[in-house]
Parts: C-alpha cells; sequence; structure tokens
C-alpha cells in the first residue's frame, strides 16, 4: 500500500485513483501529459514580476510586495511549499507594512500552472488569513482551477519522490 502523504485528507476515491496511477506505473505519464511545459521563472527577479503583475490583476488595492523569492530551505515535508509574512512597522507617524512570499525553490522545475496556484494561495493569504471558505473563494476568484490544480500539485510531489528512489 502506497503512503500517500501529500492528499492523505483527500476523499478515499480520490486516493484509490491515485494509488491505482501508482501501481500502475502511470503518475509520471498522467501529469506529462497533462502538464507539458515547464517554466520560464528561474530568477528570484522574474519571480517578483511574475508575482506581482497576479497581485495587480485581482488585489490591486492591497499593499504592495517587498520581496519574492525561491527558498532552498522550504521543506515539502513540513508541507509548506509557499510562504508569505506580512509585518508593519511603524517609521515616524506612519505605519509601513512588508509583504513577502517565499516559494519552494523545487518549484523552479515545475510546470507553470503549479507555480501560479502556490503564488495564488499565498497572495490570497495577504488579504485572508485562514484557510476558511473565503480564502479559497479568492483562490478560486484568482485560479478558477484552483482545486485540481493543488491536487495535481500534491501528486507531482508523490511523483517526484517515487522517482527520486
Amino acid at each position: 500500500m502506497t503512503s500517500l502523504t501529500y492528499i492523505a485528507h483527500y476523499p478515499e476515491q480520490i486516493q484509490t485513483q491515485a494509488r491505482l496511477l501508482i501501481s500502475q506505473g502511470r503518475l509520471g505519464n498522467y501529469l506529462e501529459k497533462k502538464y507539458p511545459e515547464r517554466h520560464q521563472i528561474q530568477s528570484d527577479k522574474a519571480l517578483y514580476h511574475y508575482t506581482t503583475e497576479i497581485k495587480n490583476q485581482y488585489m490591486r488595492k492591497s499593499a504592495p510586495l517587498s520581496q519574492v523569492s525561491y527558498d532552498s530551505k522550504l521543506q515539502i515535508v513540513k508541507h509548506a511549499l509557499g510562504m508569505h509574512t506580512a509585518q508593519s512597522r511603524v517609521q515616524g507617524n506612519k505605519l509601513k507594512s512588508h509583504n513577502s512570499i517565499k516559494v519552494a525553490a523545487l518549484f523552479k522545475a515545475a510546470p507553470a500552472p503549479f507555480l501560479r496556484m502556490i503564488v495564488v494561495h499565498e497572495l490570497a493569504h495577504f488579504k485572508e488569513k485562514q484557510h476558511d471558505k473565503a480564502f479559497y473563494q479568492l483562490c478560486c476568484h484568482m485560479e478558477p482551477d484552483y482545486h485540481q490544480l493543488e491536487l495535481d500539485t500534491r501528486l507531482w510531489l508523490h511523483w517526484r519522490e517515487l522517482t527520486a528512489i
């Protein structure tokens, strides 16, 4: 029985389908057929511009991003695909905000829709802190296929683990 840590919270029917794809050796083919191309966003600067474009399209009124970068120290084991931080500081009589996003470096090799899903997820946290209905509605507003992309990203993580063995 294959341990499906990345999709353990998904319904049993989805886990069964994933196990079947893995046992038949078809998970990689499924993902490569559905997501054939990798993105070209390899530098922190390119990731910053990519994220800023999405933010400006859907969240114009929110505070600007201070930093967006890939982080090789983010561990998928802790279920962190990305991280966001929002800090407010008093400078004189003004309140300054510092918003930053870090994306796990392994997503440099991911298909473009997976990177978009992670960026959308982290951007949504600036407006909605909890993983609640409003949070997922905002994610789906910015990326209509959000839920499918999240599942496929988790399957991609399993596939990477299986091929690394």
